[in-house]
C-alpha cells in the first residue's frame, strides 16, 4: 500500500471487505456497489442527465469521478454525446462510438446524498447475497441439514443455516411438534426457488424423503447402496412405512436397518418425535409387496386387477381391525407404499359375496334358459359367469359338465342363443325408443347394451359421444364437503379401461369427421409369427361336426374336396 493512500480511502477498502467478509460475497461486489452510490449521488449534484461514472481502485482506494461524452452520428441528447464534427476538434482520430472523459472534482455527500448511498449499497449488497445463496443451496436439495430456530411466526418456523434463512412453513413440520427458539433442529431441503423477495430455502421434517435420508445417516449399508430405499409412506409424527431392498442376497436389508437391539432405527424415531416404523422387504411381486405392506396383519387371500391397480384382499375376522389401523391408518399407509388402491375384506364378508354371486348366476341361468336350479348351480359351479359365454363357448366345454351329454349341450347352448337374440331385440327396441341414432352402432366397441346405457344419459348421437372425455365414459372422484365422492360415468357398469374408454372416443371422433384414422392412437401389439399368414386355426376339440362344417363353408373351403384329396394322396 503507497504511503500517499489517504486515512479515508483506507478505511473505504477496509469497510469493502469487511461487508465483503460478514455477507460471504465478493469483495468487487461491494465496491462496485459503492461506486454506484457514489455515481447516484454525483448525478444528484451535476444533473441526471449527464453520464457520470465513479471508479475506485481495489488496490489504492483512490476514486476518480468522470463525466462522459459518446461519439454520435446525430446527437440526441447534448448532455451525453457529441457529434464528430465536434469531437475531431479535440481528437482528429475520434470516431463513431469513441468516448470522451473529463475529471470531476470529488464532491461532499450531504445528508440526502448519504441516506441515498446508504440504500444503494444495502440494496446492492442484499441482492449479491441472496444470488450467493441461491447458488450455494439450488443444488443441495436432497440433502438434510442442521440449524438453529430463530423465530416461529404463525406455525412456519424460520431456521438460521449458518450463511442463510431457510423455512420450515406449517404443512411441513411434524404435527404437534413445539420448535423452541434457538434449538437445534434438522431439516430436509425439498425446494430452493427464486421469489420476488429473493431465494427462498424450503425445508421439511414431515417430507417422506426426510426419513430415507435419516436411513441413509445412520445405516451405512443405505448410504454405500448396497440396500435401496424403493418406497416411504408417511403420517409424520405417528407411524411410517419404509420398502428396502438389498443387492446383496448375503445382507438381510429389514435387520441391516433395524440394526443391534433396534440401535439404528431408534435413532431415525427419537429424530421424528418417536414415529413409529415399520421396515418392508420390497418386492416385484405386487400381491407379495401388498401382504408385506399390511404387516403386522396376516393376509389369507388376494385378488389383482392390474390393470386398474387394485388389490382385494381377505383377513380372518379377527384380523380386520389390525389391517385397517387405527382410522384407516395402516391400509392407508400401505396403499400409498405400494401404489395400489387396497380393498379390505373379512373371510365371512368374503364368503357371502360368493353366496351372492352364485345365486345371482344360477338365478339368471335358471330364468335364461328354462332349466331347473340343479342344472344352473351345475353352470355356475363349472364357472360361467353370463349367458353369451355359454351361447359361444365350444359344445365339448358344456357336454364335460358331470351328468351333461351332447344333446344336453346342444339344447342349453341354443337356449342360450335364442335368449341373446331376444334380448338384442329388446335392447335394439329401447335403444329406438330413446332415439339413439343407428350410427352410433357404426363406431367399433359400441354394441347394443352400451348403446342403451348411452341413450339413457342423453348420449344419442355419434356427435355426443365424441364430444366426451374418458372420466365421462368411467367416472371420477371430487371433492364435496371435503369428502372424496366417487360420481359414476356413462358406462361404469361395463368396466372399461382407461385406454379402451379413451379409443371409444377416438373412434366416435373419426367417424364423425373431427379426426382422420392416422390420429388414433397406436397400440402396441405383440406380434406372433405364423409360417402362414392364410392359415385358419379350427378348434377341433371343443367343436362337433356341424359347427366345424359352418366355420368351413364361412371361410369358403370344401371339406369333402379336402377328404377327397388326402384319400388320393394316400393312394399315391
Amino acid at each position: 500500500m503507497s504511503i500517499g493512500v489517504s486515512a479515508n480511502r483506507l478505511e473505504l477498502l477496509q469497510i469493502a471487505r469487511a461487508v465483503a467478509a460478514e455477507k460471504s460475497i465478493s469483495e468487487s461486489i461491494v465496491i462496485e456497489a459503492i461506486e454506484e452510490a457514489i455515481q447516484k449521488a454525483a448525478k444528484s449534484r451535476y444533473g441526471a442527465e449527464n453520464d457520470i461514472r465513479a471508479k475506485i481502485d481495489p488496490k489504492t482506494g483512490e476514486l476518480s469521478l468522470t463525466r462522459c461524452m459518446t461519439v454520435a452520428e446525430e446527437v440526441e441528447n447534448d448532455s451525453q454525446e457529441i457529434s464528430l464534427v465536434e469531437a475531431r476538434k479535440i481528437d482528429k482520430t475520434a470516431e463513431i462510438g469513441t468516448v470522451f472523459s473529463d475529471e470531476l472534482p470529488p464532491i461532499e455527500f450531504g445528508r440526502v446524498a448519504s441516506q441515498t448511498a446508504k440504500q444503494v449499497i444495502t440494496q446492492k449488497v442484499r441482492e449479491a447475497e441472496r444470488a450467493r445463496q441461491f447458488e450455494e443451496y439450488k443444488d443441495r436439495v436432497g440433502e438434510i441439514i442442521n440449524g438453529i430456530v430463530k423465530r416461529v411466526e404463525y406455525g412456519n418456523v424460520i431456521m438460521d443455516l449458518g450463511r442463510a434463512e431457510g423455512i420450515i412453513r406449517r404443512a411441513d413440520g411434524i404435527p404437534r411438534e413445539n420448535l423452541q427458539t434457538n434449538e437445534r433442529v434438522r431439516a430436509y431441503i425439498y425446494d430452493v426457488r427464486e421469489e420476488i423477495r429473493g431465494p427462498q430455502i424450503f425445508l421439511s421434517r414431515a417430507h417422506p424423503d426426510f426419513m430415507a435420508a435419516l436411513f441413509a445417516q445412520e445405516v451405512p449399508e443405505v448410504y454405500e447402496g448396497i440396500i435401496e430405499i424403493s418406497a416411504v409412506a408417511r403420517d409424520p409424527g405417528s407411524r411410517a412405512k419404509i420398502a428396502v431392498i438389498s443387492n446383496d442376497a448375503s445382507i438381510d436389508p429389514v435387520g441391516a436397518c433395524v440394526g443391534m437391539r433396534g440401535s439404528r432405527v431408534q435413532a431415525v424415531v427419537s429424530e421424528l418425535a418417536g414415529e413409529k416404523i415399520d421396515i418392508i422387504p420390497w418386492s416385484d411381486d405386487p400381491a407379495t409387496f401388498i401382504v408385506n405392506a399390511l404387516q403386522p396383519a396376516e393376509v389369507s387371500k388376494v385378488v389383482l386387477d392390474e390393470e386398474d391397480r387394485r388389490i382385494e384382499v381377505v383377513v380372518p375376522d379377527e384380523q380386520l381391525s389390525l389391517a385397517i389401523g387405527r382410522r384407516g391408518q395402516n391400509v392407508r399407509l400401505a396403499s400409498q407404499l405400494t401404489g395400489w388402491s387396497i380393498d379390505i375384506l373379512t373371510e365371512a364378508e368374503e364368503s357371502e359375496r360368493r353366496q351372492r354371486e352364485f345365486a345371482e348366476r344360477t338365478a339368471l341361468f335358471t330364468g335364461a334358459l328354462d332349466v331347473d336350479e340343479v342344472i344352473a348351480q351345475l353352470l355356475a359351479t363349472e364357472g360361467f359367469t353370463d349367458v353369451s359365454e355359454i351361447a359361444y363357448v365350444g359344445l365339448g366345454e358344456i357336454a364335460a359338465i358331470e351328468g351333461f351329454d351332447d344333446d344336453t349341450a346342444e339344447e342349453i347352448q341354443a337356449r342360450a342363443r335364442d335368449y341373446l337374440e331376444r334380448l338384442a331385440g329388446e335392447q335394439d327396441a329401447k335403444r329406438k325408443e330413446l332415439g339413439v341414432e343407428d350410427a352410433l352402432l357404426e363406431v367399433e366397441g359400441i354394441d347394443l347394451p352400451m348403446a342403451v346405457a348411452l341413450g339413457e344419459n342423453d348420449v344419442k348421437t355419434v356427435e355426443d359421444l365424441a364430444g366426451l372425455v374418458t372420466d365421462d365414459l368411467r367416472g371420477w372422484f371430487e371433492s364435496v364437503n371435503g369428502e372424496r365422492v366417487r360420481q359414476p360415468g356413462v358406462l361404469e357398469s361395463f368396466e372399461l379401461s382407461a385406454d379402451d374408454a379413451e379409443m371409444l372416443i377416438m373412434r366416435a371422433r373419426v367417424v364423425a369427421g373431427w379426426i382422420s384414422e392416422e390420429d388414433l392412437p397406436v397400440r402396441e401389439v405383440e406380434e406372433v409369427e405364423d409360417e402362414d399368414p392364410d392359415a385358419h386355426v379350427f378348434d377341433v376339440e371343443n367343436m362337433d361336426l356341424a359347427e366345424l362344417e359352418a366355420e368351413a363353408a364361412a371361410l369358403g373351403l370344401d371339406l369333402d374336396a379336402a377328404d377327397a384329396d388326402e384319400e388320393e394322396q394316400k393312394a399315391e
